[in-house]
C-alpha cells in the first residue's frame, strides 16, 4: 500500500489586497478559494487595505504576512533602495498590468491628448495603478494634476459608475478581467479603451526602460474586439522578510498546485504560475529562498 503524505499542520497566513471593488480584492477571494482546495489547512485570511502603498510598509512592519503590489511599487520596494527600509521578497508572479482609460463608448474622446483639461479618475489614492498612470503619461511629457482634472478615490469601486454617468470622462485601470473595465463595458453605456500609441509606446520605454510592452488580448471585456498595445508591469505576491522558509515553499507548492483552479475562478489569474515567477522577477535572488527551493524541485531552475 503507498504511504500517504501526514497531514499538513494548520497554518493562518494574513494576505493585504486592497480597497473593494478593485482587482486585487477579487484576485485575493480566488486565491483563497483555489488554495483551500489543494491545502485545505494552509488557511489564507485577506485583509483590505489602501493598496500597494500601504502593503509594503505593512509587510516591513510584519502586519502583513504576504500582500499583492502593483509592478512600479513592487520595484521600488524590491530595489537596493527600497530593500533598506525592510527587505522584502517575491513569492509568486501574479498578471502582467498593460494600462489604459476606458471612457463610455459614445466618448469624443479616442486618444490620451484628448482627455486633457478634463475629468479623469486615476483610481484609489494607496493604488500602484496611480504610480503607473504617472510613469505612462510622464513618459509622453504630461503630469495627472496639470494636464487634468484628477480624480483620485476612496474606494476603487466608486469609478466605474462615474464613467457611466459622466461625472468623469475616463477612468485609469489595467490588465485583463479588472473590475472597473469590466463593469463599464458590460453597462447600456458600454466602453471604449484609450492607450498610448505606438509613437508614445516608444518615447514612455525611452524614460522608463523597466515598463514593459504588454497587450490587452481581444475580448478581454465585452466588446472589445482587437487587441489593444500598451505598457505595464507585472504585479506580484510579496512576502515579509521573516516569513519563514517552510511557510513560503508551502506557499509556492500550494499556488503551484491550485494554478488550474486559480484559472477557472479568475481569467487574469491564468498567468499566475510558477514559470512567470521565474520570467517576472527581476533577479532571481529576489525570489524567497523557501519558494526558490521549490523552483529547483518541480526543475524551472537549476
Amino acid at each position: 500500500m503507498a504511504q500517504q503524505e501526514p497531514p499538513s499542520p494548520e497554518t493562518v497566513v494574513i494576505l493585504g489586497t486592497a480597497t473593494p471593488g478593485g482587482g486585487f480584492p477579487l484576485f485575493g477571494a480566488a486565491l483563497v478559494d483555489a488554495v483551500r482546495e489543494v491545502d485545505a489547512p494552509l488557511i489564507i485570511q485577506t485583509k483590505n487595505t489602501k493598496g500597494s502603498t500601504e502593503n509594503v510598509p505593512l509587510l516591513q512592519a510584519s502586519g502583513l504576512d504576504i500582500a499583492l503590489v502593483q509592478g512600479e511599487v513592487a520595484g521600488e520596494a524590491l530595489s537596493d533602495a527600497g530593500r533598506v527600509h525592510g527587505r522584502l521578497w517575491i513569492v509568486a508572479a501574479m498578471y502582467s498590468t498593460p494600462g489604459l482609460f476606458v471612457t463610455r463608448a459614445d466618448s469624443a474622446c479616442r486618444a490620451i491628448p484628448d482627455l486633457c483639461g478634463k475629468p479623469v479618475a486615476f483610481g484609489a489614492r494607496g493604488s500602484g495603478l496611480v504610480l503607473l498612470a504617472r510613469a505612462v503619461l510622464g513618459g509622453i511629457g504630461l503630469d495627472c494634476e496639470r494636464d487634468f482634472q484628477a480624480i483620485y478615490l476612496d474606494c476603487a469601486g466608486d469609478g466605474p459608475a462615474m464613467v457611466i454617468d459622466g461625472r468623469v470622462v475616463a477612468l485609469w485601470g489595467g490588465g485583463t478581467g479588472w473590475p472597473g473595465f469590466a463593469a463599464v463595458a458590460k453597462s447600456s453605456a458600454g466602453a471604449r479603451f484609450i492607450a498610448p500609441d505606438a509613437h508614445e509606446i516608444a518615447r514612455i520605454r525611452v524614460m522608463y526602460p523597466f515598463l514593459k510592452p504588454l497587450t490587452l488580448p481581444a475580448g478581454s471585456y465585452a466588446g472589445q474586439h482587437a487587441p489593444i498595445a500598451s505598457v505595464g508591469s507585472w504585479s506580484l505576491i510579496l512576502a515579509r522578510d521573516d516569513l519563514e522558509d517552510a511557510l513560503a515553499y508551502r506557499l509556492a507548492r500550494a499556488l503551484h498546485r491550485a494554478e488550474a483552479g486559480l484559472a477557472h475562478r479568475l481569467p487574469q489569474a491564468r498567468e499566475t504560475t510558477a514559470a512567470n515567477t521565474v520570467a517576472a522577477a527581476p533577479r532571481i535572488e529576489l525570489v524567497h529562498p523557501g519558494v526558490l527551493r521549490y523552483l529547483r524541485e518541480i526543475g524551472l531552475l537549476a
